[in-house]
Parts: C-alpha cells; structure tokens; sequence
C-alpha cells in the first residue's frame, strides 16, 4: 500500500514536474527512493514550489522544454527509458482557457498525443498515469457525483480539452496498448481524475487558495468571483496517493485483478466534505486570522460552473484508495504551511516532507482500521 517497495530505485518520469502538484510528486517520489525525471515549462508563478523547495537538487535529470515540441519530447523519453510516467504537464487554469483557447487545446491534448505517440516506439515497459482532470465531465449541474462512466463534454476549452484527451487515452490505449495483450506491447495506460486540489505552495492566478493567501499578506480584500460555487476541494497529497496507488498495482504484475486497472479513476472526496468558495475562505481565515472579502459580480461574467461533485466509489472499491484528511485537516494543513513560508522562513522543501510524513502516517493508521 505505501509503495516503498515497488517503486525505490526505479525510473519515474514527471510531466509538470515544475508545478503545483508535480513539485509535490516529484517530493515523495524521491522519498521513495525513485529516481526522477522531469520535463516541464520553466515555473509558471513567481515564487513556485518548485523552485521553494529546491526540487531540482532531487532530480536524476530535467528539460524545461514545451510537451508540444514533439520531437525534442519524445527523444527525451526515449533517453530516460522510464519505468512509470506521471503525465501532469498541461495548461491548468479555467479563465485563462478563454483568454488561450488554442494554447490549452495544444497543451492538454496534442501534449498528451505526442506523450502517448512516444510509448509506441519506447521498446521498454511502462507504466503510465495520464492525469486530465474532473472537469472533463459534461457537466448537467446535479448534486450527485460524476462517475467513470458519465459522459464526457465541457462548455469552456479547459474543460473540452480535458474531455478531449480522455477520449485520445481511451483511443491509444483500444488501438496499441490493450489491457488484454499487455505481454506483446509492454503498456499499462490508465487516466486520473482529480478534485480541486489545494495545499501549501501553490500561487498560481485564480485559484482561491492564492487569491487567499495574496489578500492576507498584502492587507487586502478578497475579491470573490462565485462564493457559492460547490467544489470537491482535497489536500494535493491525496490525488497523489492515488496516482501512486494506481501505478504500484499496476506495476504488480502478481496483482490480482477484478477489474482492469488500464481504465480511468477519480480521486476526490467523501461526498460531505465538499464546500462552498466561502467556505474555504472563511475556514482559512478561522486558521490564519480576520481577513476581509468582497463580492464583485463583475468578476463573475466569465461562466464558471456553480456545482461539481466527484464520486470515487471505482477506486475505493477496487483499488482500496480513500481520502485521509478531511475539509478541516486540509485547510489547517495548507494555511500552517503557508505560515511558516511567510513568518517562519525555514527549509520549505523540509517543511514539505513534514507533510509528506504525516499524511503518510495517517494513511497507515486509516489503512489499518
């Protein structure tokens, strides 16, 4: 369960590895004893957790290069050989998908073709976790949960995109790497769906955790744009629990399996432990202290969906995963972190880890109940 065994002194590549939960990844991977491989855009946010923690000093070998140089990509994967690949690199951020429609399609589609189109020609095995997104969800606005098996669509391109390449998944893993015949070709290809993920280090543009954070250390208001939107807020670790998860049991060829492993998986939260925007906001405040907030309904005239809901029956049932720290866990955990970055000034990558270990301590406690 806890993938120490399977996974130290093995080859992992990193897409993203610059990024909020790449960064977080490519962390415990190293903790692990992996040796990691990244290959990512240069940080996208000044500061980043990437360049916090001094990921880099972690790594076997890294290119910052763009996913859709497909040439240069493939060649990369081709040299690192790897013996599991975590695809996260992608454009993340749902307003700007309207401002960069064309950009984001090319990143979260072609970026994943052009990954999928190198394991064709890699003549090595590999385990492979593509990592798209819950939105890729058509989303009908019901109070329930979207499973593995619902449709796929989106009304905004990061959305669209995300469906997009959940469908190119579905076609390379039908058309070259089928579950049936993973002896001839040597792939195991599966797909992640995560919730909205939050956790210390993250100051990317329009998420709530930075708008938060920003407001409270430069002494202004909040600016809401949907403070009632519902969303299946988790802490980074746990879709990374999963991925990891996921990958180990693929990589157990003696797994006994009831179900292919080959297929797609959310990794959200209990249904009670989604919130409200405010929710989150106000839960921060309860940790860090008063902060102000504002509703402006000009900033809402972009569409966002109000309500979205992930269920994660698939993978509790058959992978065994579940989440460990609830709403309250997790906002206590982001807000102490960022805490220590801005008062404290110690070794972030250190003050990483610590979170690293104490997820993994309750893992192995809630495991074991």
């Amino acid at each position: 369960m806890f993938f120490e065994d399977i996974f130290h002194g093995k080859s992992f590549l990193v897409t993203g590895h610059t990024g909020f939960k790449g960064s977080w990844l490519c962390l415990w991977l190293s903790k692990l004893g992996a040796k990691v491989h990244g290959y990512s855009l240069p940080p996208s946010t000044d500061p980043s957790h990437y360049t916090e923690a001094r990921v880099h000093e972690l790594l076997a070998s890294e290119y910052l290069g763009n996913i859709c140089d497909k040439s240069v990509f493939t060649e990369y994967i081709h040299e690192v050989k790897p013996d599991c690949i975590f695809h996260l690199a992608a454009q993340p951020i749902v307003l700007r998908s309207y401002q960069e429609p064309v950009e984001t399609f090319e990143a979260n589609v072609m970026g994943s073709i052009y990954l999928m189109d190198a394991l064709r020609t890699l003549d090595h095995p590999c385990t492979v976790v593509m990592i798209t997104s819950d939105k890729c969800y058509l989303n009908k606005h019901q109070i329930w949960g979207y499973r593995e098996c619902d449709t796929l669509g989106g009304h905004d391109p990061y959305s669209a995109s995300k469906a997009a390449a959940e469908v190119a998944i579905e076609s390379y893993r039908d058309s070259y790497f089928p579950p049936e015949k993973i002896g001839e070709h040597k792939v195991h290809l599966a797909s992640a769906r995560a919730g909205n993920v939050i956790g210390g280090g993250d100051w990317a543009e329009n998420r709530i955790i930075p708008d938060v954070v920003r407001a409270v250390t430069t002494g202004t208001p909040l600016e809401l744009r949907n403070p009632q939107a519902v969303r299946p807020w988790q802490h980074v670790l746990e879709p990374l629990a999963g991925y990891l998860l996921l990958a180990a049991k693929m990589m157990c060829e003696e797994h006994c399996r009831t179900i292919p492993l080959e297929s797609a998986w959310n990794f959200g939260p209990l249904p009670a432990e989604t919130a409200t925007v405010l929710d989150i906001v106000q839960l921060f405040y309860g940790v860090w202290g008063p902060g102000e907030t504002r509703y402006d309904p000009i900033l809402t005239q972009t569409p966002e969906a109000a309500l979205l809901r992930l269920s994660s029956e698939k993978a509790m049932t058959h992978l065994g995963w579940k989440p460990i720290w609830n709403i309250s866990e997790t906002i206590e955990k982001t807000a102490s972190w960022y805490m220590d970055y801005y008062f404290h000034k110690g070794d972030i990558r250190e003050r990483s880890f610590r979170d690293i270990i104490d997820y993994t301590q309750d893992m192995r406690s809630q495991y074991e109940v």
